[in-house]
């Protein structure tokens, strides 16, 4: 893990709100890690397309939730993975 962190940010979840209002994320080598604490059923879009949307949590503030949305090949890849995968 140290190596694949090796001159990358770490930014909690809970943080990310802050730092993409303080900081130009776009400049850095930044990485997060979450919990998907809850998934929505899969669904489908005004083209027909299916998608997922998991909440995302860092457990550090359970208050604090990130939206994911997945699309095309990734919704296909892992719409089926598991509630409280990292």
């Amino acid at each position: 893990m140290d190596r694949k962190m090796a001159n990358r940010k770490l930014i909690r979840l809970s943080q990310l709100k802050n730092k993409l209002a303080t900081e130009n994320l776009e400049e850095i080598d930044w990485v997060t890690f979450g919990v998907i604490v809850k998934k929505v059923t899969p669904q489908s879009a005004n083209t027909g397309r299916t998608f997922s949307i998991w909440r995302l949590n860092d457990l550090r503030d359970l208050n604090e939730c990130v939206s994911l949305f997945l699309f095309g090949e990734v919704h296909k890849e892992h719409w089926k993975t598991d509630q409280g995968t990292v």
